[in-house]
């Protein structure tokens, strides 16, 4: 659905809500001779404002990964017409969507003010055309105990420092998520599976990682009660499996002044 909310003089801050399939960009972020999302929202921004027109995101996405409900933020002085979003998505790519676009307070924003992040991590067990970029084709799943995978799903919501599961180079203050839901969801007729995870915050790399514990668990590589030994005393995993990226989606984020 397409709307744009009611624009006031001293409102000069909007949110967009939009989509995008990442497989051909480097992710969210502006990187150096790669394309990137935030760049090609930028210039087609700047086009329609006709001024240089920064965006600030809800987050950073690893290339390849995509999200089916994102959030920005920019600000503009001028009064947005009510065909913006339509003059908009005729500039962007077909693999970027801007659903609507809502006028907000001058100080809110798309990153710090979230307070829920929501992922799906999507598995195939069939060899699909459809979804080579869309799932993680895993051919090997009769190999898997779904009760392990289940079992170190639940015990992540016991904690609330997760450096086990973030990239190394992060460079962070601390570790810490309030994780509040993480789950494995078999599809009909045991086509594939989807891990579904929510928290406040997520670190570089984890959802990934996570995905990717649950697996070798499954696979009897590694024991659920080695994962949380490894989240009790914060060291690392014996072994880490980071699973493909294009299997991964933003699926919502939330903000206290936004009924999504």
């Amino acid at each position: 659905m397409n709307e744009i909310s009611e624009i006031t003089p001293e409102n000069k801050r909007y949110f967009l809500t939009l989509a995008y399939r990442g497989t051909k960009y480097c992710g969210w972020q502006i990187q150096p001779n790669a394309p990137s999302v935030q760049q090609t929202i930028e210039d087609a921004l700047s086009v329609i404002l006709r001024t240089e027109t920064p965006v600030t995101g809800c987050g950073r996405t690893d290339t390849g990964v995509h999200a089916r409900y994102y959030v920005a933020h920019f600000d503009s002085r001028e009064e947005l017409p009510p065909t913006f979003i339509n003059g908009l998505n005729s500039l962007l790519p077909d693999d970027i969507a801007i659903y609507t676009c809502i006028a907000v307070k001058s100080d809110a924003h798309a990153r710090f003010d979230a307070f829920e992040r929501s992922y799906e991590y999507h598995i195939t067990f069939r060899k699909n055309p459809f979804l080579n970029d869309r799932a993680w084709f895993y051919p090997q799943y009769r190999q898997l105990d779904s009760e392990k995978m289940q079992k170190v799903a639940s015990l992540l919501t016991e904690f609330i420092d997760f450096r086990p599961f973030c990239k190394s180079d992060s460079g962070l203050d601390h570790y810490q998520c309030d994780l509040r839901r993480a789950r494995w969801e078999y599809l009909p007729d045991n086509t594939g599976l989807i891990f579904h995870i929510s928290a406040n915050r997520f670190l570089r790399g984890m959802v990934r990682l996570v995905v990717g514990a649950c697996i070798q668990a499954g696979k009897g590589q590694l024991a659920p009660e080695e994962v949380y030994d490894a989240l009790e005393k914060q060291k690392p995993l014996g072994k880490n499996l980071s699973v493909p990226a294009h299997g991964l989606f933003l699926t919502d984020v939330r903000y206290p002044y936004i009924n999504n």
